[in-house]
């Protein structure tokens, strides 16, 4: 049985000059053949139960603003628009630079909780008038409400699908209350 070689080692072998030093050719065929290797498994792979089964990060970030009683909150999909920088914001505010620091740290804990993500670049936390956080598709923003009413982004971007989102109460209504209805 004859053993074929390796088609990387025999491009290295014949570059070789005398002296024993590679040439350029040899080094740039063993990059493309590996960059072409990535792309290939990177196209071809499928996503893994843990990836399918994470929630929508749109949700988390507004669930995360709605639990430290963020204001205003809404989503702008940007998506279907062109040259934008993102494909969502999500956008909310709140009344002091206390409350919007806890709004930004609870974004940052629920995403890396629940989507095991970090944001890429945070801005803002020094005065807390106004914090982005970059999760590349997804931009937040948190702004002290009179910020907000200043730069007023919802209406800059007014073309983008708008999705307001509310506190949902967590208590349910008594069950042993008796109900009466009119006879």
């Amino acid at each position: 049985m004859v053993k074929k070689p390796n088609t990387a080692t025999v491009k290295s072998a014949q570059a070789k000059q005398s002296d024993g030093k590679t040439t350029g050719r040899a080094t740039r065929e063993k990059t493309t053949d590996r960059a072409s290797r990535t792309k290939r498994g990177a196209a071809s792979r499928r996503p893994s139960a843990d990836e399918i089964a994470r929630p929508a990060p749109v949700a988390v970030m507004a669930q995360a603003m709605l639990d430290k009683k963020a204001e205003d909150v809404l989503s702008l999909d940007l998506s279907a628009l062109e040259s934008t920088i993102c494909d969502h914001f999500v956008i909310g505010h709140g009344q002091s630079a206390r409350q919007v620091l806890a709004i930004a740290d609870n974004v940052e804990k629920e995403m890396y909780e629940q989507r095991h993500e970090n944001p890429r670049r945070v801005q803002g936390k020094e005065n807390a008038f106004w914090i982005i956080l970059d999760y590349t598709d997804v931009v937040v923003h948190i702004f002290q409400a009179e910020y907000r009413r200043f730069y007023r982004l919802e209406d800059l971007w007014a073309d983008a699908v708008r999705k307001t989102y509310h506190e949902i109460p967590t208590k349910m209504q008594n069950t042993n209350e008796r109900i009466t209805t009119p006879q």
